[in-house]
């Protein structure tokens, strides 16, 4: 094809890993993703309920899924979508990616919102079970921001805490914040906690972060580019 018949590509391309199971990542990042980029999404295999066990077999997956994402063609960045399996595979995430852009997953995400806000002592609501929400915490406070409070919702199935309403999501967080937290933190990217964050805001007085929420905001940061969406956090402007 003669290159007079090419148009120049100067969308900002971006790629996410999400687990088969979930419902709502793809449905934020509609929202989160400004004009003038492109998010590529690929899936991989995740079997219920959402265990230490369960999520660090996604470690296997996600070279390969790395690799399905538009070869040859350059990403600007690539997230991981699962707060949980981050909080278990921790630092191994990127050399489980490899090379292929700069990764991002909720958890280097929320640290970076952390920092971005100035914020130190988090409040938690996640809808797993205990012993996943304490994974996430652990994470969160071995890297520097102190967890002065945790509300476990007791869900097994990603897909269960997929459908929870927005009423349960904000009596949820409501109960799960502390008067010595700067911000809420709402994980767990099946959430649907994005379209409740700036009520939740106005009730609480505070910054309230999600999952999906700070993923989106700090891929986008890493690369240089500015995005629209809810809560304090983008307001950030960093050029």
């Amino acid at each position: 094809m003669p290159a007079a018949d090419l148009r120049r590509d100067l969308l900002r391309r971006f790629g996410l890993i999400a687990l088969a199971t979930d419902l709502t990542l793809e449905g934020d990042a509609a929202r989160l993703m400004p004009a003038g980029t492109r998010l590529h999404v690929t899936r991989i295999a995740f079997e219920n309920p959402t265990t230490p066990e369960s999520l660090r077999r996604t470690g296997r997956h996600l070279r390969e899924a790395a690799e399905l994402i538009l070869p040859g063609v350059a990403l600007d960045g690539l997230l991981f979508g699962c707060t949980s399996a981050s909080a278990v595979l921790g630092a191994e995430v990127a050399a489980l990616i490899g090379a292929r852009a700069p990764v991002t997953t909720p958890l280097s995400a929320a640290l970076r919102a952390c920092e971005a806000l100035g914020v130190g002592r988090l409040s938690l609501l996640a809808p797993y079970m205990q012993e996943t929400t304490a994974l996430v915490a652990d994470h969160l406070v071995q890297h520097g921001v102190e967890v002065v409070a945790r509300k476990s919702m007791g869900y097994a199935d990603d897909r269960d805490m997929a459908l929870l309403t927005p009423e349960a999501v904000i009596e949820a967080a409501l109960a799960a914040d502390d008067p010595r937290a700067e911000a809420l933190f709402l994980s767990c990217t099946a959430l649907p906690a994005v379209p409740v964050i700036e009520r939740l805001e106005k009730m609480l007085g505070k910054p309230v972060l999600s999952s999906n929420q700070v993923s989106f905001w700090s891929m986008l940061d890493m690369a240089g580019i500015s995005g629209n969406g809810p809560g304090e956090l983008f307001k950030v402007r960093r050029w």
